[in-house]
C-alpha cells in the first residue's frame, strides 16, 4: 500500500517512514524462494548481507521491484518520473549475521541533485533480536555529509566517525514480511548483529528522479564502478535513464 498522508509527513520532517503491507503472501513465497536460490548460488566465502545488482539477472526479482505498489511509493517521494536505481540484498544469518554500521547512503552516489530514497522490503520479520535497522530521526534535515571510511571486511560494515550524542536515541525500524519502510539518503541509519535463531533478509531498493546527473568517474568509497550500473526506467518519462543505459 502506499503510504498515508501521515506516514509522507513523517517521512519528510524525520527522514523515514514505515509503511504497511506491500507483498501478499504469493509473492513473498516466490521472492523468498528466489532468494534462496541465489544465496545458494554465491561464490564460497561471499556473506550474504552483501548482494548487490542481482536484479540484472533475475526476472522475477526486477520485475517486483517495478511494480505498481512499489512504484507508486517511489512516485509519492519523488515525482511522475522514476526509475530504479540500486538493489542490495541484505541477509543476516542466524546467530552470525553481521551488524551494519552507522552510515548515510547519499555520500556514495554521485548524483546531482540527490534526489534518490531507500525502500526498505523486508523478506523475513526484521526486529530487534534479529538486527532490524535503526535510524537517528532528523538526523537527515541539514543535509550534512559525514566523514566516511568504509571498511570493505565482507563488505557488510560501513564505520562512520561519529560522536556519542549524534546517534544516542535512535528509533528501531521493526516491520513484518512483506512490509516496507522507506528512508532519506542523508539519514544516519545502521543495525545491530543478528544473535537470534532466525534469519533477518531485507532488500534495500534504491529509485531515482529522472532528470538528475549521474557521474560516472566517481570513485565510490565502497569500491562500486558506476560505469557498470544499469538503470531501468519504472514510470513516467524515461529522461537520463534512457541515456545512461545506452552507455
Amino acid at each position: 500500500m502506499p503510504l498515508t498522508d501521515r506516514q509522507l509527513e513523517q517521512y519528510r520532517s524525520e527522514g523515514y517512514a514505515a509503511g504497511g503491507r506491500i507483498l501478499d503472501d504469493r509473492q513473498l513465497e516466490r521472492l523468498r524462494a528466489e532468494i534462496d536460490r541465489m544465496i545458494s548460488e554465491l561464490p564460497p566465502g561471499q556473506r550474504p548481507e552483501n548482494m548487490p545488482s542481482l536484479h540484472y539477472e533475475n526476472r522475477y526479482l526486477l520485475e517486483l521491484l517495478l511494480s505498481d505498489p512499489l512504484v507508486d511509493v517511489a512516485e509519492q517521494i519523488l515525482g511522475p518520473d522514476v526509475s530504479l536505481f540500486t538493489v542490495y540484498i541484505i541477509s543476516k544469518r542466524p546467530e552470525d549475521g553481521l551488524a551494519v554500521d552507522w552510515h548515510q547512503d547519499a555520500p556514495f552516489f554521485p548524483i546531482d541533485p540527490m534526489a534518490t530514497f531507500t525502500l526498505w522490503l523486508a523478506v523475513d520479520d526484521s526486529d530487534r533480536e534479529n538486527g532490524c535497522m535503526c535510524v537517528v530521526p532528523g538526523s537527515h534535515r541539514e543535509r550534512v555529509v559525514y566523514r566516511h571510511r568504509v571498511n570493505l571486511d565482507g563488505g557488510t560494515t560501513l564505520p562512520l566517525l561519529l560522536r556519542e550524542e549524534d546517534v544516542a536515541n535512535p528509533a528501531h525500524v521493526e516491520l513484518r514480511a512483506g512490509e516496507y519502510s522507506v528512508h532519506d539518503p542523508f539519514i544516519l541509519h545502521g543495525s545491530s548483529p543478528n544473535t537470534s535463531a532466525r534469519r533477518r533478509c531485507g532488500i534495500t531498493i534504491k529509485y531515482i528522479a529522472n532528470d538528475v546527473s549521474i557521474d560516472r568517474t566517481f570513485v565510490s568509497p565502497s569500491g562500486f564502478d558506476w560505469n557498470n550500473l544499469r538503470l531501468f526506467p519504472a514510470r513516467g518519462n524515461a529522461g537520463c535513464a534512457n541515456q545512461f543505459l545506452g552507455a
